[in-house]
């Protein structure tokens, strides 16, 4: 068995996702083979697919929104990076579609697993496979909740989804009108790979959970200073910044461990607004305190979502860069009830099904 996983380098939540998925399938079916086609750092893929069988190609499928930061947008060059890779996509179809047929054994079942980039329907349509995405998004709704000159872009994302074969939607779901069948998908994410015991020798930590806190912004990070932390002396951080761990209280995780892999120690996760880091928090119990985001229509749909299922307070961007936190103030309960787990489980058996099912 062959996944050729299409994944997008938006942001490190599409791989971390994915990974979590195709651990799943892997301690169902040892034999299977994964590729990663993608254009997410190598080093981030040895930690989160750490144990797979795969090859990675790095190759870029989509652009997304290019940012400044974690929480910024720039249409301007957002657009440029579009044109620029449709012009190129033809070239890499014709390069990776064919070092990949050169990959499909005879009579092996395979398929292409799409999060989320539109050209994945591309890739399957030239290796003849069926394509299934995963996500809880498509850069068609994105798109198309930003300025006029993407309308284009919208619709030619939608037509492309639409190629697919079906469809896992994750929990925190914009709407993906793309007619496909599939199925709706509980909270996932990978597991820690250390016990809370183990990690709390590890980094010597021996504060209590309510007084520890994560901060933790992605791949492109958000600027933050030392004394910022400082501020609150009560309250100890792990921080992934190595400037930031000059802080008196800030201990710096290592580059070998992922943030969920700590999260079991904080009671509070500071974050910007970003699925899988949601998905890792409110498995593992934490409250999340998330500076809020404007212009990227799923920050909206996961801030909402996050009011109905999780602990939870809400900064401006304002109030971050003074240092405002309100780590002095009470979590915000939920609206509702938490969200149904098994996701992982449930996308990693669709998938095996899937390839069974192929002729």
């Amino acid at each position: 068995m062959l996944i050729i996983a299409c994944i997008s380098s938006h942001g490190f939540g599409h791989g971390a996702r994915v990974a979590a998925v195709l651990q799943a399938l892997h301690a169902r079916r040892p034999d299977c083979r994964f590729i990663l086609s993608t254009a997410l750092p190598r080093d981030f893929l040895q930690r989160c697919f750490a144990g797979l069988p795969m090859n990675v190609r790095p190759c870029q499928w989509d652009v997304g929104v290019l940012q400044g930061d974690a929480l910024g947008s720039d249409p301007d060059a957002t657009l440029m990076a579009l044109e620029h890779l449709q012009r190129n996509l033809p070239l890499l179809l014709e390069r990776e579609g064919h070092w990949l047929a050169g990959q499909c054994r005879r009579g092996e079942a395979a398929l292409v697993l799409g999060d989320i980039p539109p050209a994945a329907a591309l890739l399957a349509k030239r290796l003849d496979l069926q394509l299934v995405w995963h996500g809880n998004f498509g850069w068609d709704s994105i798109y198309g909740a930003m300025d006029e000159r993407f309308a284009v872009w919208s619709q030619r994302c939608l037509e492309l989804y639409r190629q697919g074969s079906a469809l896992l939607s994750c929990p925190f779901a914009l709407p993906m009108p793309w007619n496909l069948p599939g199925r709706s998908l509980g909270l996932g994410c990978a597991k820690p790979r250390m016990e809370i015991d183990q990690l709390r020798e590890r980094l010597d930590w021996r504060t209590p959970r309510d007084r520890s806190a994560l901060l933790c912004f992605g791949g492109l990070g958000l600027a933050c200073r030392p004394a910022w932390l400082e501020s609150w002396r009560d309250w100890r951080f792990l921080v992934l910044d190595p400037a930031l761990a000059t802080a008196g209280n800030a201990v710096l995780v290592p580059e070998e461990l992922r943030p969920l892999d700590v999260m079991g120690l904080c009671e509070r996760v500071i974050t910007k607004p970003g699925f899988s880091t949601f998905c890792e928090a409110l498995h593992q119990q934490c409250g999340l305190v998330v500076v809020r985001r404007e212009g990227f229509a799923e920050a909206a749909v996961l801030e909402s979502s996050l009011r109905r299922h999780g602990h939870h307070r809400f900064l401006s961007r304002k109030q971050f860069d003074c240092g405002d936190w309100e780590l002095d103030q009470p979590l915000l309960p939920p609206e509702g009830m938490p969200l149904a787990g098994g996701g992982v489980d449930q996308a990693a058996d669709f998938l095996l099904h899937q390839l069974q099912q192929c002729p």
